[in-house]
């Protein structure tokens, strides 16, 4: 965040707080590392007082001067964004991109503690989120009837769209124990624990375990958890593994694989089993292996027809990334 928007923010504060000025030097020298809080006090117009942790302060302020919060109220502790959109200030610590959600209509339920659109609900709200079901990430894969392995599947929502969309049986890989039992929380508020079954592990081309980084789900979404041993390791699974055990027919499977880099692992190191499966889709972050992506496109093109799919999504949010670094590939096996 430059210098010059942390000002306009700060003075937007106003609106806000009586003691926007004493609140947001406290924010700004929590956040630069030269004081240690857990939370910001902060005084409403009303003359009532209240507590906000340090991170939730951030999204508050910033939203509101984006436009998307229209009041805050510290008797309560409750954010209200545009549209009328209630949201509890804990929520704002816990969630991401909670503006650009309810800009694009989701909701939150405050005695329920979800968030809601078009019958579903997910406990929490973050950008990969919107990225399946509001830009549209997935669409055109067809998975009806079929089964899916979804590898990096987070909180459960690709899975949960894949199964919206008529995937028969989804089998859900995630390595970090947050998200996973996010995750499984997210499959039960959508009535899908006989769709999808939640796998706590990583992927990887042979067996051993996943070193995963001591991080919250909020911030595993763009981590590439790499194989080894560490204090937070998880199993590694392997598709054959996945294979035998869930008796897959690959002939009607479709392989998504969104692991920030697992993917080279996977289709360098085990083709003989990508090879099985009728469809293949992956992200690829070769800014992350430092590796080409030519050699997955070469690989995969001895058996399937490849093309990048949603490239104006990827231009459009992930503008610091070339092409070359990061996009998503559609691989179609050839009859």
């Amino acid at each position: 965040m430059g210098i010059l928007r942390r000002v306009k923010v700060l003075l937007a504060s106003r609106k806000l707080f009586r003691n926007w000025f004493l609140a947001g030097i406290r924010y700004y020298l929590v956040k630069g590392g030269s004081l240690r809080a857990g939370d910001i006090e902060v005084v409403c117009g009303d003359g009532s007082r209240g507590l906000i942790p340090v991170r939730a302060y951030g999204v508050l302020v910033n939203d509101y001067y984006d436009g998307y919060v229209t009041n805050y109220d510290c008797r309560e502790g409750i954010a209200t964004y545009m549209n009328k959109v209630r949201v509890p200030i804990g929520e704002l610590k816990k969630s991401s991109d909670i503006g650009l959600a309810v800009e694009n209509d989701w909701a939150y339920d405050v005695a329920g503690k979800y968030w809601f659109k078009d019958g579903m609900k997910f406990r929490h709200m973050y950008w990969p989120i919107l990225e399946v079901f509001d830009f549209g990430n997935y669409e055109g894969i067809d998975v009806d009837g079929k089964v899916v392995i979804d590898v990096g599947a987070f909180v459960g929502d690709s899975a949960i769209y894949f199964a919206l969309k008529g995937a028969r049986r989804i089998i859900a890989v995630e390595p970090h124990p947050g998200a996973y039992a996010e995750m499984f929380d997210n499959i039960r508020l959508n009535n899908l624990e006989g769709v999808i079954i939640p796998i706590n592990a990583g992927l990887a081309s042979k067996p051993g375990k996943i070193c995963v980084e001591n991080t919250s789900a909020y911030g595993t979404a763009g981590t590439y958890y790499r194989p080894g041993d560490c204090l937070n390791a998880v199993l590694a699974v392997t598709l054959s593994e996945l294979i035998n055990r869930f008796s897959i027919n690959v002939n009607n499977a479709v392989l998504k694989m969104d692991c920030e880099g697992c993917e080279y692992d996977i289709i360098l190191n085990d083709y003989e089993h990508v090879k099985l499966f009728e469809e293949v889709v992956f992200e690829y972050h070769a800014y992350a292996v430092h590796r080409p992506i030519a050699e997955l496109i070469n690989t995969m093109s001895k058996d399937f027809n490849c093309q990048t799919i949603n490239e104006d999504f990827y231009r459009k949010f992930f503008s610091d990334h070339s092409r070359d670094q990061l996009g998503l590939i559609r691989c179609i096996k050839r009859s």
